[in-house]
């Protein structure tokens, strides 16, 4: 048995699949789930965007490599599905042995978080990434059994909760004291006051039950 795991990301530059070339055009970071290839070269693909999403879902709909797309909204936040004729990077690394966590675009890079099952499988995976556009390894670590990497751990949050919080944290919402108020992170976010804190309460309240070991919802 082999006892190392080792944690790895990856950048992306040059991918000419469907999401990188769709966001270069239209700003729409996507936040995906790993993508699933099909025996008949096609793939899967499951993502969501935050904000203003219409012209990234128009630009995908006249793309002749996307199928089936469709759209749902809630919250604010567009989860898209569709199958994409044109596979990306991501799928040579995983047939390497790259197992994939997360897949980020913004503004056309792509950044893959994932691990790897020792030095030999790594080698073989940046083998892999050598023989393709414009990808370059990031970091890697140990993943121990406490490890709150993405690969350990996941924080049980919804989109939504998440967006609050993070738009919040990069607003100053939590400094002391603070550079934005609930009015300013709620008016970035195009939600109103109330929702805001409702999101900020409800995942504060998941997080810190994770973090202490607490079940309440």
């Amino acid at each position: 048995m082999i006892e190392e795991c080792l944690v790895v990301e990856f950048r992306v530059m040059g991918d000419d699949c469907p999401l990188a070339r769709a966001t270069r055009e239209v700003e729409a970071p996507l936040d995906c789930r790993p993508p699933q290839a099909r025996r008949d070269g096609n793939a899967l693909l499951r993502f969501s965007v935050r904000g203003e999403y219409e012209a990234l879902v128009e630009r995908l709909d006249g793309d002749g490599d996307i199928r089936y797309l469709h759209v749902s909204n809630t919250d604010g936040i567009a989860n898209v599905r569709c199958l994409s004729k044109r596979p990306c990077v991501i799928h040579r690394l995983v047939d390497a042995g790259f197992m994939v966590e997360s897949v980020q675009y913004r503004d056309g890079v792509e950044t893959y978080v994932g691990a790897v099952v020792g030095h030999d499988v790594l080698r073989g995976v940046l083998e892999a990434a050598g023989e393709t556009v414009g990808v370059t390894l990031e970091r890697v670590s140990p993943l121990g059994t406490t490890d709150d990497a993405p690969v350990a751990r996941r924080w049980d949050l919804t989109l939504a909760q998440e967006a609050a919080l993070e738009t919040a944290l990069e607003m100053g919402y939590f400094e002391i004291p603070r550079d934005a108020t609930a009015s300013d992170v709620s008016a970035e976010l195009g939600i109103g006051k109330s929702a805001f804190l409702e999101r900020l309460r409800r995942g504060q309240t998941a997080l810190f039950s994770q973090l202490f070991g607490g079940n309440r919802s």
